[in-house]
């Protein structure tokens, strides 16, 4: 089993508004994260929100798992170890999909999920025109990395110990490197939603 991860209780001041509660194509932000892991092929898909009653609320509306992140100042690692302490030893890692992704295809997911099930690399990366992007699948035996205290750089941390392990996996999607953390970056990724089929 591989479990969808969405962190959104990051704190965005470039942005003057909550990422999650932004909207593309009618859906906002943390619905099109939601459904695409869903479609994907991601079961459970878990949301972790700041203690914000709007953002939990649209979290809620998605049916995800919510879980609250009281302290979301240290970083996004604390919202991954949050999502990480539900999961079981059944699961075989987990694909982290940044709220602020919102035009990643479901096809993508698909893609990495079919990767990370025919091989035994402990991360697995989509590119896009030979450039790393996101999400990534994390494999289950690097969750002690993740979960551990003395972690500095957080997850990218643990990307970088193990790149020379990892399949990157070429992806059509443009979605994957589309990071959302600027009003001109959102005006750009809107016209880019506009134009997908």
């Amino acid at each position: 089993m591989i479990a969808g991860i969405v962190p959104c209780a990051g704190i965005s001041e470039r942005m003057g508004e909550p990422k999650a509660l932004m909207e593309v194509t009618g859906k906002t932000f943390v619905q099109r994260a939601v459904d695409t892991l869903s479609l994907g092929g991601c079961a459970p898909v878990m949301v972790v929100v700041p203690n914000d009653p709007d953002i939990e609320s649209a979290a809620h509306s998605t049916h995800a798992h919510i879980l609250v992140n009281h302290d979301p100042g240290e970083g996004p690692i604390t919202s991954l170890r949050l999502a990480l302490r539900e999961l079981t030893s059944q699961f075989d890692g987990i694909i982290y999909l940044p709220v602020d992704h919102p035009l990643v295809q479901v096809d993508t997911i698909r893609q990495l999920l079919a990767v990370a099930r025919e091989s035994s690399a402990p991360l697995v990366i989509p590119t896009y025109l030979g450039n790393r992007g996101h999400p990534s699948f994390f494999r289950a035996n690097l969750f002690t990395e993740l979960n551990d205290p003395t972690l500095d750089g957080g997850a990218r941390t643990v990307v970088y110990r193990h790149l020379s392990k990892a399949t990157l996996v070429p992806v059509n999607d443009s979605g994957v490197l589309a990071d959302i953390d600027t009003p001109e970056s959102y005006e750009c990724a809107l016209q880019k939603a506009s134009e997908l089929p």
